[in-house]
């Protein structure tokens, strides 16, 4: 009997497996995570561990976003050749009927990131469709499908290059990670693709992001051939950089390196690498004609209770009556706990106000002596104040940052990971400081967030200026008035430490 995958069947499974991953890691995710956060020996990297692990418990809880960008869609199907298809819809109109019904579900809304016209007026098509799909056709009568939802941050740091032959790809990767930065919230997963032509080595990479993290199993059987010898020896070789949890130095870099290999020509060697988040979501689900997919939800035991040690570095900061003189005093891998209002401002917000200033025409918000911060929060639901408000990666404002500095006044930012040589310059020059917040943790950082009200850009939806008024909102220091970087003296430090005890 002819296997028939029916219409609703398809758009419902898409849905609820979308819904599921916006707010449940996989476990081995967890597990990998909790062991790198029990060995880690640097305090700052360690704190930024315990705040994922511990928004993700609150994710799995409360049913909200594991962070406020929810993600492009990527759909990889693997199609039967004798089912049957009983539906007005084409597969993709019907995958994307999945994601948009997800991401404009009223429980629990996840954020539209998608724009159209992407070299053009970047308009955002309001539902988080089109997805991206890839397909394959295979021997048998059932529907595969692998749902993944990959932020754009972590997106931004994929890695390619037509290698020559004889060159290494071990010496390649090692060459690029750091130049990665810590935009892809590490730790997590990286996807390497080896091999077919540009196009198949960047699929390769983002499928072997579908695998589960396995990597001390793997050491224990020993590899089984080329592939995995790479996976070990770059699991190693990388973790010794010492670039740790979110850039602040540490033991743990990558929680696995996963890597596909593909015959390629004689003359290439093709190989891209694509770096999963601390928001690593996935999952996997098969239709066989007997109706939508049942995803089984995990255990909360699943979940270690994880509490936060900062030590005895912590500062509570008043936004509302912070001076230059006081953020002198502080040093870079500071834990400070910021209270007051604090505006809100990305890449959209930034050109509009730089144009603005270009143009001599007055800012809708005044902000000398303020702190900005690098967010666009998912809508919030039912009593929230405002939902998931994660930070975004900082290094896309660097080009506005002096402008900002000089021409308003502006004391302190507030983003991910971090900043380029331009920006640490402007920084230092104006005396002003650069806070990090922690990548992965949207939720954790949405329940300091008491009040948010929009004051200027409301067309840009998710990208508008707010202010929000928090209470003790964990950030690191990253950057302080000297231009002195953690993200440079961390790494280095700990690289050297690992080195001397190895």
């Amino acid at each position: 009997m002819t296997t028939v995958i029916r219409e609703n069947d398809l758009i419902e499974s898409v849905a609820d497996a979308l819904q599921y991953i916006s707010y449940y890691h996989p476990a081995d995710f967890i597990q990998a995570m909790n062991q790198a956060w029990e060995k880690e020996q640097n305090p700052a990297a360690k704190d930024a561990m315990a705040q994922i692990l511990i928004n993700s418990r609150m994710c799995a809880e409360g049913k909200r976003p594991i962070c406020q960008d929810t993600g492009i869609v990527t759909v990889f199907l693997k199609v039967g050749m004798d089912l049957r298809w009983e539906s007005t819809m084409s597969v993709a109109d019907m995958v994307n009927e999945g994601v948009r019904r997800a991401y404009m579900n009223p429980d629990n809304v996840l954020r539209a990131s998608i724009l159209a016209d992407p070299d053009g007026a970047r308009r955002n098509t309001g539902d988080n469709t089109p997805c991206v799909i890839h397909y394959e056709l295979v021997p048998g009568d059932q529907l595969e499908v692998h749902v993944a939802a990959k932020g754009g941050g972590s997106e931004a740091k994929t890695k390619f290059a037509m290698l020559n032959p004889s060159d290494s790809v071990v010496d390649w990767v090692l060459k690029m990670v750091p130049l990665m930065g810590a935009g892809w919230c590490p730790p997590g997963m990286l996807g390497i693709g080896i091999g077919g032509t540009a196009e198949k080595a960047m699929v390769l990479a983002k499928e072997a992001l579908l695998d589960p993290i396995d990597i001390h199993e793997l050491r224990e059987k020993g590899a089984a051939n080329r592939a995995e010898e790479l996976r070990l020896e770059l699991f190693d070789k990388i973790n010794r950089l010492g670039i740790g949890a979110q850039g602040l130095g540490g033991l743990t870099t990558v929680l696995d390196v996963k890597v596909r290999d593909f015959p390629t020509h004689a003359a290439n060697k093709a190989v891209a690498i694509i770096p999963n988040c601390a928001a690593t979501r996935h999952t996997h689900f098969t239709l066989d004609g007997s109706g939508p997919a049942r995803i089984e939800p995990p255990s909360l035991a699943d979940w270690p209770q994880v509490a936060r040690d900062t030590g005895g570095n912590v500062r509570q900061v008043n936004l509302d009556t912070v001076t230059r003189e006081e953020i002198r005093e502080w040093k870079p891998g500071d834990t400070l706990l910021l209270n007051g209002k604090m505006l809100t401002g990305r890449d959209a917000a930034h050109k509009k106000m730089v144009d603005m200033l270009a143009d001599g025409e007055q800012l809708p918000v005044d902000l000398a002596g303020r702190f900005i911060y690098y967010v666009g929060p998912v809508d919030p639901v039912r009593d929230e104040v405002v939902g998931p408000a994660g930070p975004t990666t900082a290094t896309r404002m660097d080009k506005f940052t002096r402008t900002m500095l000089e021409q308003t006044g502006l004391m302190g930012m507030v983003g991910k990971a971090e900043r380029g040589p331009a920006a640490i310059e402007a920084i230092r020059d104006n005396q002003a400081v650069y806070l990090m917040a922690v990548g992965g943790a949207a939720y954790l950082v949405a329940q300091a967030i008491k009040s948010a009200r929009v004051l200027g850009f409301p067309e840009l939806g998710m990208e508008a200026i707010y202010e929000f008024d928090v209470k003790d909102m964990p950030v690191t220091v990253a950057v302080d008035v000297n231009g002195d970087s953690v993200h440079q003296s961390g790494p280095e430090k700990w690289r050297l430490k690992i080195a001397a005890e190895s």
